[in-house]
């Protein structure tokens, strides 16, 4: 039976008892997810990190969590007062709706029943993952323009236009996959990486998505939405209390759900590493579940490697390289994708697949190598172009002198 099916089957104490479970799932990994983000960077600054509140630390961000919500709750005299309130509302629970159509584990027995731990499973799982993303940034831009103040404007504006820009290279990395899975049912991509994984087949696929989902989630070295150096705090500078601590709230359960996205679409989901197949059946088929959140924690710990390694880009940077690089190149990668595929449907020998792979090779180590070649060609001509400027006077030159004189006799 197909996950659809069983999810089917499903009575509704037991979608309940999923929702609770999943939900409870997202808060844990959240408070999780702080505390580790500042152990590790801790670390990468030879500190020692939360270590006071808890064993380890551990309870130090439902610590914060609690102050924050103590916290006096100030609204700007400026600020419009309904929509200050309801966009960090609109921004955390798109996020927790993310995880409706992602597929936590295989069949497993709750309370009796035959389940899987998914919400629901659409034909078009992925792109409901992206419509409620888009809807996210819908938080942010509000926040941003209801504040009443400048830098949270900006902040918005610029969120706006990160998730234009990344979001489309974004969906055209997923084409491949969908190509290959052919489905954008979440359970059926799953399903058609029990071979290989997508990271592997469609490696340049998974780098695109890669970079577009640290882009999206407005972490560094791209998170220009609250530019501390530059915007204050950026679209949250005038949120305090519960309604700041939402925005916190959002911000690590998104990474949780494009982290959680990542591992279903190219790492194979709640599925064992290659050659521990046979531990998907440990516990009754709840070990996948181990599988699944081990997945999701590599991709964490990589959000917080780059946070701790990398410096803030520029903001044109930032565009420059998702509308001259990534997108020129997701299109390039799907026409070759696709090429492949009709190969292969058509019977095409392995000879000529490898070929085909090989002169795309080649092709792009020579437009690289001309690139290079003429970039330091360009460089070498405005190096000898370039005449220094003295900073002494110098007189004019005579011929100079009687053509300016004739120019202004005959005007």
């Amino acid at each position: 039976m197909t996950n659809a099916e069983i999810i089917a089957t499903d009575p509704g104490w037991i979608t309940l008892v999923k929702g609770l479970l999943i939900f409870a799932v997202c808060v844990l990994a959240t408070l999780m997810s702080v505390w580790g983000e500042r152990r590790l960077v801790a670390r990468m600054q030879q500190r020692m990190g939360p270590n006071r509140v808890g064993p380890f630390g551990l309870i130090q961000a439902l610590a914060d969590g609690v102050k924050l919500a103590l916290k006096e709750d100030l609204i700007p005299k400026a600020a419009d007062r309904i929509v200050f309130v309801v966009a960090p509302i609109i921004s955390v629970t798109t996020c927790f709706m993310a995880f409706a159509v992602i597929p936590l584990s295989g069949p497993v027995n709750l309370f009796g029943h035959k389940t899987v731990m998914q919400m629901t499973d659409i034909p078009v799982g992925v792109l409901y993952v992206f419509a409620i993303a888009s809807i996210g940034v819908y938080g942010i831009v509000l926040a941003g323009w209801s504040s009443g103040s400048t830098y949270p404007l900006l902040g918005g504006l610029r969120s706006s236009a990160q998730v234009i820009s990344y979001e489309i290279a974004m969906g055209l990395s997923l084409v491949a996959v969908f190509i290959y899975a052919g489905s954008m049912s979440t359970a059926e991509i799953v399903s058609a990486q029990s071979q290989w994984w997508f990271c592997v087949t469609l490696f340049p696929s998974f780098v695109i998505f890669a970079i577009s989902m640290v882009g999206e989630t407005n972490r560094a070295p791209f998170d220009f939405a609250e530019a501390e150096g530059e915007l204050v705090g950026g679209f949250h500078t005038e949120y305090s209390s519960l309604k700041f601590a939402l925005f916190f709230l959002a911000e690590y359960v998104n990474i949780v759900a494009v982290s959680a996205l990542s591992t279903t679409l190219f790492f194979g989901g709640y599925r064992a590493l290659p050659g521990l197949g046979f531990t998907e059946s440990w516990l009754g088929g709840w070990f996948t579940v181990f599988w699944f959140l081990a997945k999701v924690v590599f991709f964490f710990f990589i959000f917080v490697w780059l946070r701790g390694t990398l410096p803030r880009l520029r903001y044109d940077q930032f565009m420059k390289f998702g509308w001259k690089v990534l997108i020129p190149f997701s299109l390039i990668w799907i026409l070759i994708v696709s090429t492949l595929r009709v190969l292969s449907q058509q019977g095409a020998p392995r000879s000529v697949l490898i070929g085909f792979s090989f002169g795309i090779v080649l092709l792009v180590l020579a437009g690289s190598s001309l690139f290079e070649s003429s970039k330091k060609r360009r460089a070498q001509d405005d190096e000898l172009g370039e005449v220094a400027v003295p900073s002494f006077p110098v007189p004019a030159i005579p011929g100079k002198i009687n053509k300016d004189r004739t120019e202004q006799l005959n005007g």
